[in-house]
């Protein structure tokens, strides 16, 4: 069974930083491309960040862009979200997402992920 769980969320004030983590099990994602989505309260779902399954190709949405970094451990099955000079704007429930290809050209969309983790709260007060 496919299972990603991600962990790391919480509670910071603006200015502070937290790293989410996304643990796979159930097959390796090494080879694929993975992103990262959020989605606050009565708000759609909106990408974050992607980053390739070699790790060497990562995009970000314009408002996160410097920062936060997403990066991979291969040898874990990781996937990580680093978040910087967080914003209370930055606040979601935050969801890792796994497609089936390494590479993937619409990575924005969600519609080309096919698992996802249960999400993580993260929640910034100013």
């Amino acid at each position: 069974q496919v299972q990603l769980v991600e962990s790391g969320g919480g509670l910071v004030q603006a200015g502070a930083s937290l790293t989410l983590s996304c643990a796979a099990s159930g097959r390796t994602f090494s080879n694929y491309a993975m992103g990262w989505f959020r989605q606050a309260p009565g708000k759609e779902r909106e990408f974050v960040a992607y980053i390739s399954g070699s790790g060497f190709s990562t995009y970000y949405r314009d408002s996160v862009k410097g920062r936060f970094t997403c990066s991979r451990d291969p040898a874990k099955n990781t996937v990580y979200l680093r978040m910087n000079s967080l914003k209370p704007e930055d606040t979601s429930v935050y969801y890792c997402a796994a497609s089936r290809s390494p590479y993937i050209g619409s990575y924005f969309s969600s519609i080309n992920y096919y698992y996802w983790g249960q999400g993580t709260q993260v929640t910034v007060s100013s």
